[in-house]
């Protein structure tokens, strides 16, 4: 191999979301081509590979569990504009946009993201190992903020329909950011070391057994280059969504499964990472992006769309149909049962998958 080809490969991860980038600036607003739509999914692809590897790098910086707060923050953050800019250009037809875009985040974060991660874990090591204290303390704020967010409005009857009244959304949005607030001050201040990976003896590991880490100006680097990245991720699966939209109505299948396949885009890059800590042993660490991110989706989205409520037209529907109720009740008593001992075996993770199989089924065939 050559010194210029090893070049190359060593400045991907800084090419990939500039290249990214470049791509979405130039695409943006546009009808892509069949040559286009090729492209554009190759930028894509090469921008979540790149979002994960600069994860990485700041999380190695900062340690567990900021580095994937980190990473669960900026991509939550990104899906909420994207999520109320849509309902802005939407009208009427987006009502239920923030409802089937959160809970899909809920499905694929606590059932796939969780049940991949205890399945490589296990599957390495027999027993996937957890901080219990930790995982249980998110998952329980997990399973409240989606039963006062998503499934509580559909029992309400102030106002017609799935609806909160403005006095209940109100209330909805403050408890999702109180409770959000309160386990981020958890999580990174007064109890740590429940977030941070364990030995299978249960010996908490605060410190990293691979390289040193990176100094603070790549760090920063990274940080920034991954914020490029996780835009224009979330961009591009914006951009190829007319030609999905296009080929789910071609095949028959309802509208819902956009937002599915939209959904799995966005999250790829926590996936990958989640999947790529369970194989170095730190299965809590993959916990922590999981359930992370269905927290920061619930905690940051019910509050922004309460907030652009105000001038955005039309009803917003947040109350899940008696189906996804059913997979919202077995996703939460399945997860309670699994993170209570803090260990898992392939099963575990095999029951989880096979619920959010369930759920990717249930959109294409309701």
């Amino acid at each position: 191999m050559s010194a210029r080809f090893r070049s190359l490969l060593a400045r991907w991860p800084v090419g990939a979301p500039v290249l990214a980038a470049a791509v979405l600036a130039l695409t943006w607003g546009r009808t892509l081509s069949p040559g286009l739509v090729a492209l554009v999914s190759c930028c894509l692809a090469g921008a979540v590979l790149s979002a994960v590897h600069h994860a990485e790098v700041v999380a190695h910086r900062v340690g567990e569990p900021f580095g994937s707060l980190v990473l669960a923050l900026a991509v939550t953050v990104i899906e909420v504009a994207l999520i109320v800019t849509l309902m802005a250009d939407g009208g009427d037809k987006s009502s239920s946009l923030a409802r089937d875009t959160v809970f899909a985040a809920v499905m694929i974060t606590c059932n796939g993201i969780v049940g991949l991660s205890l399945l490589v874990g296990a599957l390495r090591r027999r027993v996937a190992v957890f901080n219990a204290e930790g995982t249980a303390a998110a998952f329980g704020t997990v399973a409240t903020l989606a039963g006062l967010s998503l499934a509580l409005p559909t029992f309400t009857t102030s106002t017609p329909g799935p609806r909160f009244s403005a006095a209940q959304l109100v209330f909805a949005a403050l408890a999702a950011l109180i409770l959000y607030g309160l386990f981020v001050a958890t999580q990174t201040v007064r109890h740590r070391d429940y977030f941070l990976p364990v030995t299978a003896a249960g010996e908490v590991i605060d410190t990293d057994d691979h390289a040193d880490p990176p100094p603070a100006r790549t760090a920063l680097v990274s940080l920034g280059l991954m914020g490029v990245a996780l835009v224009s991720v979330v961009g591009l699966a914006k951009g190829v969504s007319p030609v999905i939209e296009s080929a789910v109505a071609a095949a028959g299948l309802p509208a819902s499964v956009v937002g599915v396949v939209i959904a799995l885009l966005v999250l790829l890059p926590e996936t990958i990472a989640a999947v790529r800590a369970a194989r170095r042993d730190r299965v809590q660490t993959s916990l922590n992006l999981g359930l992370g991110s269905a927290m920061a989706s619930i905690g940051l989205t019910i509050p922004a769309v309460a907030a652009a409520s105000v001038w955005l037209e039309g009803p917003l529907v947040l109350g899940l149909g008696a189906t996804h109720m059913v997979l919202l009740a077995l996703t939460v008593a399945v997860g309670t049962l699994t993170v209570i001992p803090g260990r898992a075996t392939p099963l575990q993770g095999g029951v989880h998958l096979s619920l959010l199989a369930a759920y990717v089924v249930l959109a294409v065939s309701p």
